[in-house]
């Protein structure tokens, strides 16, 4: 399974219910191939990941002319700028129903000890991480080319976020250390569309 993560900043914040609202009806699950989708808001930055999950690499880059197509329906100061898009094989998906917050951390590091890393994660980091209050889930995603990660802790409430903080942070920095990464940044988001997550799978 392969994730198709596009970045937006530079939206009006004030549109933001009116964007979620299109995301839901004219969104990515309406695009041939794509079995789930995950739409991440951030309000006060007026950001957003779109986070859309297909069978392989040639289903994104078959489907690149349907995004452009459904970009159409979304004016610019709604959606903001685009400032990326990446491709990333899912190497974690676990839970996700119910969540309505999540917190993003990126990573980096070898690309040959991502597979240490991840069997690290599993073992070592996430039977922790189901124990704190508010826990729906997680994501992981991976660039083996470049040996980017990207780790999304899914949770019932922006409240459960904010008091997990610092257990998930102490997590966070162990899970890097051992698979020999750094922490190059840390996003919260609201969920705002989890559409057929169970369909996804590693």
């Amino acid at each position: 399974m392969y994730a198709r993560v596009a970045s937006f900043e530079g939206r009006d914040p004030s549109l933001t219910d009116e964007l979620i609202e299109r995301v839901r009806e004219r969104g990515p699950g309406a695009v041939p191939d794509a079995r789930g989708f995950l739409g991440l808001f951030d309000r006060e930055r007026g950001a957003a990941l779109g986070i859309t999950f297909f069978d392989s690499e040639e289903a994104i880059h078959g489907s690149e002319q349907a995004f452009e197509e459904m970009a159409q329906h979304f004016p610019a100061e709604m959606r903001g700028r685009r400032t990326s898009v990446e491709t990333y094989e899912v190497t974690i998906q676990e839970g996700g129903e119910g969540a309505n917050a999540a917190r993003v951390s990126s990573l980096e590091g070898s690309p040959d000890r991502i597979d240490e890393s991840v069997s690290k994660a599993r073992e070592e980091t996430f039977p922790k991480a189901r124990e704190l209050p508010g826990w729906k889930g997680v994501i992981g995603l991976a660039d083996r080319n470049s040996g980017r990660l990207k780790l999304i802790t899914l949770w019932e409430s922006a409240d459960a976020l904010r008091t997990t903080e610092e257990q998930a942070d102490r997590l966070r920095k162990q899970a890097a250390e051992s698979g020999g990464q750094r922490v190059t940044g840390v996003d919260r988001y609201e969920v705002a569309v989890a559409d057929r997550l169970s369909e996804v799978t590693v």
